[in-house]
């Protein structure tokens, strides 16, 4: 059984990931809206407090002036245009910080009310790490586009961003899930964590991928299915870079799609046998949720790409939603494997 004050934890720690989880949906539509760029400043503690009056106005639209975004791309905005970006990368920080407010403050209380044990020590400790670590990587990511030459901000920037994100999450469901599953409901497997863990490890390349198409706006470029750009193999494969390539791009992260669907069938089967073989309603239950969501993840991004031909540059769209779906798929679809491997990894 699991004591009240461990399952007081825990469901602290989901409310945590369901702010993650809205985290990414308001970081998606600061990028799809191209608000990415609009604060030039990094300032941790008194970023929370917005322009106050025309002034400051003025003078954070002239930080925005002299960057290559507003150059080449944004010249024709007018202040109310630039306030409209800025209030999404604003409300995107914001909430980062409420986040860290709210895990701050149910710290302090849980741990004055003594509902810590010492098994919770190193868990917070990393999670401390990780949250910190997700601020930092967050700014070096805009700082990557605050210059006179690039757009947008580095794919790969954007690429390490949600990876560590996606991190911070998953440790998160993994504390939550050893607080509120006992002992006696997992099951030792040792073959299947071994296959599970590079099932993840190959669905973070596939992540980071997507972020490179995001990043590159790669699906602008090409937006044909199931060839690309009438190649099945672009000729770009063997000559250009496998990082920064659309085309290459486009093919690897299309390719791990395809893989990914097979092996994660595949192990659906064998999670069922295993799960039969050793009593297990917990596995037989969970080895669902990734075969059901990467069915779903592959249609979703199929139809997202072939809807890239209908983007209409600054608007929010048929595209845009879509993009923001298939971003949160992928997102569930890691939590489900990590799930899974909790279940299936009791030590003997």
């Amino acid at each position: 059984m699991i004591d009240s004050k461990r399952r007081a934890v825990a469901w602290w720690l989901i409310a945590g990931i369901i702010m993650i989880v809205i985290e990414f949906i308001m970081g998606g539509v600061t990028r799809l809206t191209g608000s990415g760029l609009s604060i030039t400043e990094w300032k941790p503690i008194m970023g929370f407090i917005p322009p106050l009056n025309e002034a400051d106005w003025n003078k954070a639209f002239d930080g925005y002036k002299n960057i290559a975004q507003y150059k080449y791309v944004n010249s024709h905005f007018t202040l109310p245009d630039f306030k409209f970006i800025f209030y999404w990368e604003w409300a995107h920080r914001l909430w980062a910080r409420m986040l860290g407010v709210v895990f701050a403050i149910g710290f302090v209380y849980f741990f004055v009310k003594k509902y810590f044990d010492k098994g919770m020590v190193r868990p917070f400790i990393i999670l401390f790490i990780l949250g910190g670590l997700q601020g930092f990587v967050g700014w070096k990511m805009v700082a990557s586009g605050l210059n006179d030459t690039d757009l947008y901000v580095k794919h790969t920037w954007l690429a390490a961003h949600f990876l560590s994100a996606i991190t911070l999450m998953c440790y998160t469901l993994w504390f939550a899930l050893v607080l509120l599953i006992p002992a006696d409901r997992r099951v030792a497997a040792p073959a299947m964590v071994r296959q599970l863990v590079a099932i993840i490890l190959l669905t973070y390349v596939q992540l980071a991928y997507g972020a490179f198409m995001a990043g590159t706006h790669a699906s602008r470029a090409v937006h044909t299915w199931p060839r690309i750009a009438d190649e099945w193999v672009p000729g770009t494969l063997g000559s250009e870079s496998m990082v920064t390539n659309v085309m290459n791009i486009q093919f690897v992260h299309r390719t791990l799609a395809y893989l990914l669907l097979i092996i994660i069938v595949v192990w659906y089967v064998w999670a069922g046998k295993a799960a039969r073989r050793m009593g297990s309603v917990l596995l037989h239950k969970a080895r669902r949720w990734p075969f059901v969501i990467v069915m779903l993840q592959v249609v979703l991004g199929v139809v997202t790409l072939i809807s890239a031909s209908q983007i209409v540059f600054g608007t929010f769209g048929f595209y845009e939603t879509l993009a923001e779906i298939h971003q949160l798929v992928g997102m569930f679809l890691v939590m489900a494997l990590v799930a899974n491997l909790y279940i299936i990894s009791k030590k003997k």
